[in-house]
Formats: structure tokens, sequence, C-alpha cells
């Protein structure tokens, strides 16, 4: 369970992870240990799951982002959605309802990358069709919800 100490201490940490345990402290007005013992304990049960930079991927030359919905055999679509979430170009897979059963968000260089990609896609057994839709526009891209009221 998460108190709202915690949901503070998340805040803060999706502002700037590299926030330090003393600075957290300080704009709380908590102890340290208390900081470091809230962080440890929800990395341990999973709420936090790593630190990571936000980056700007059409800088890093993932200019192409697409969305792929992908329908696929019932008692296949584990396996499938582990398969596709091993690819290093994806960056979300969700297990959905609807005209399709997952939906896979993926980023490209280019093209010809993306191409290669749902050839793959479509070849793995169970797969039985794909839909491609490519990002005009990237609009918002932050996986940051707002936690607390302040």
């Amino acid at each position: 369970m998460v108190d709202e100490l915690d949901l503070k201490i998340l805040s803060l940490l999706q502002e700037n992870a590299r926030l330090s345990y003393r600075e957290i402290a300080r704009e709380l007005k908590i102890a340290v240990g208390t900081v470091y013992n809230r962080i440890k304990r929800m990395e341990e049960e999973g709420i936090i799951k790593g630190f990571a930079p936000i980056l700007d991927y059409e800088k890093l030359g993932f200019g192409l982002t697409t969305v792929i919905g992908v329908k696929a055999q019932g008692r296949k679509i584990t396996e499938i959605e582990r398969q596709i979430a091993e690819n290093d170009g994806v960056i979300m897979v969700y297990d959905i309802t609807g005209e399709f059963d997952i939906v896979v968000v993926a980023k490209f260089r280019d093209r010809a990358d993306m191409n290669r990609f749902v050839k793959w896609l479509l070849s793995l057994d169970g797969v039985e069709k794909t839909n491609t839709s490519v990002a005009m526009q990237v609009v918002k891209e932050d996986l940051r919800i707002k936690l607390t009221e302040d």
C-alpha cells in the first residue's frame, strides 16, 4: 500500500529521478532515513521499477513512431506478447479488448526498419493480421501522471 507520503516522494522522483534522498527529505521536511526506507520498500514491492531519463527519441535517430494492432490466435496471445516485448524497438505492449488483441507502440529509425519489424511480426506463429499506423507528429509522449493534488 502507498500512502500520501509515498505519493509525494514518487511525484518528486517523476519530476527529477536524480534527486538525492537528502534533497527529497528537505523538500518534504522528513528524515533522510524515512526517504531511503520508503524508496527501498517501493522498489522491493515493484512500485518503482527503475530510474531512467526521459529521452527525445527523435533527436536520437528514432523519428518514426508506430502504433500496431495485432490480431492473434487466442491460445498464442501470451507467447506472442512475450516475443514482441523482447524486441528492442518496442516501448509498449498492451493486451487489449476490441478488434485487435494486442497493441504495440514501437520506435524506428526509418521505414525500412519498420518494414523489417512488421514482416517479422507477421511471421510469428499465431499472428493473423496487423494494422500499422504511423504517428505524423508526437503531441505528447510522457508516462508520468499526476499522483498528488499538490
